[in-house]
């Protein structure tokens, strides 16, 4: 699989309840790090732009878009 580009917008492929991310929820790589090992540094926003969530993933747990993806929304409070 192809390495993960800055800037790059993907999809958690996990929940991350602690920081109320769910599976689905798309963030944005703002750093790529290569040691010591391959990982992403991915912020996650509300709909007003401000940051919900800056937090580092391994490639496991992120995704990029495919075509079948539907992007939706809903309240924080149901975040997990």
């Amino acid at each position: 699989m192809e390495a993960f580009r800055l800037l790059e917008t993907i999809l958690a492929n996990v929940n991350i309840p602690d920081k109320k991310i769910l599976a689905g929820d798309l963030g944005t790589i703002v750093e790529v790090y290569t040691h010591p090992a391959l990982a992403y540094e991915v912020e996650f926003v509300n709909a007003d732009g401000s940051t919900r969530a800056l937090i580092t993933l391994a490639p496991d747990q992120i995704r990029r878009l495919a075509p079948a993806d539907v992007l939706t929304t809903r309240q924080m409070p149901l975040a997990v």
